[in-house]
């Protein structure tokens, strides 16, 4: 936190904007928090507000490198700590029989040194040079309760103990960046180790900002018809009609596709038509009718 445009949440806010997120006041809050205070941020909330992205771009506002740790279920800790390369390891124990070397204990001991240690992304992070690097573990409601139980001494103390070496601390304390689509609850334990903030949709001058930014070819016309027409989605009685609304992404993939399109005006047949770019699931794409559509355009038209 020594650089100029992080000395203070304004700051951040137009450092954030520089590289193209658009962070509210209360996310910037607790981004800077986190930074200040060293903490890692748990950041939850549906799918496509910004949660990933927010961690891209604290890697080109830090100039850190970022360090992804994508959660599925299954992930096991080999996967996400370290592992040996049992290939090279059995070569030197080989190479050590071949000469005849009889002192095997010492043997052991040779294959468990540095360079026979696969680094996966946490102990990446951990030992990563000055400045140190931002660590996204992606997804974490995805993996299982005995990973989450894994984390809590990364969370809690920035290091990690590895049976064959010992314990391994953070050359340089990696900013911490944890996000849920919560799709489960997560452990009261994870979450008292981390800051914590609900990433909720946009409000519409937020995501205009964000439409305009990340499509610069779209028309000033265009981008506010993207952002009034995906705003009235998300609200109600018409939010009811969908499995799930589209996020910022599913904004922004509809603006750049309009523009493919040369489109000028958004009318029900063009929704209809690129439907599919709004919504991922069948029953959402069918319930997005032209007769809806055209309900949801009726204000936009109203206001020109």
């Amino acid at each position: 936190m020594t650089a100029p445009a992080l000395s203070s949440i304004d700051a951040l806010v137009l450092a954030l904007q520089s590289v193209g997120y658009f962070a509210d006041r209360r996310l910037a809050t607790a981004v800077f928090l986190a930074l200040k205070l060293q903490r890692p941020l748990l950041l939850e909330g549906e799918p496509g507000v910004g949660k990933t992205a927010l961690a891209k771009a604290l890697g080109e506002v830090l100039e850190r490198s970022l360090i992804r740790l994508q959660c599925y279920d299954g992930l096991e800790q080999r996967e996400a700590l370290y592992e040996w390369n049992y290939a090279a390891q059995l070569l030197h124990m080989r190479a050590a029989e071949g000469k005849g070397t009889a002192d095997m204990a010492q043997v052991e001991r040779e294959v468990y040194q540095d360079r026979y240690l696969i680094r996966r992304p946490l102990l990446q992070a951990l030992q990563a040079p000055e400045p140190g690097a931002v660590l996204l573990i992606d997804e974490v409601d995805r993996a299982d309760e005995p990973f989450e139980a894994f984390l809590l001494e990364y969370l809690g103390e920035y290091q990690v103990s590895i049976p064959e070496i010992g314990t391994v601390r953070a050359t340089a304390t990696p900013v911490t960046i944890l996000t849920s689509n919560r799709t489960r609850d997560l452990h009261d334990a994870v979450k008292r180790r981390c800051l914590y903030h609900w990433l909720d949709y946009p409000e519409r001058e937020r995501e205009l900002a964000i439409v305009r930014a990340q499509v610069p070819d779209a028309s000033a016309a265009l981008a506010v018809q993207v952002a009034d027409f995906v705003g009235r989605l998300r609200s109600q009685p018409f939010a009811n009609a969908f499995q799930r609304a589209p996020g910022i992404a599913e904004s922004v993939e509809w603006a750049k596709a309009l523009v493919a399109l040369d489109t000028i005006v958004v009318d029900p047949e063009v929704v209809s038509d690129t439907a599919g770019i709004l919504f991922k699931q069948r029953e959402d794409v069918a319930a997005l009718t032209r007769d809806m559509a055209a309900q949801l355009l009726q204000p936009a038209e109203a206001d020109a």
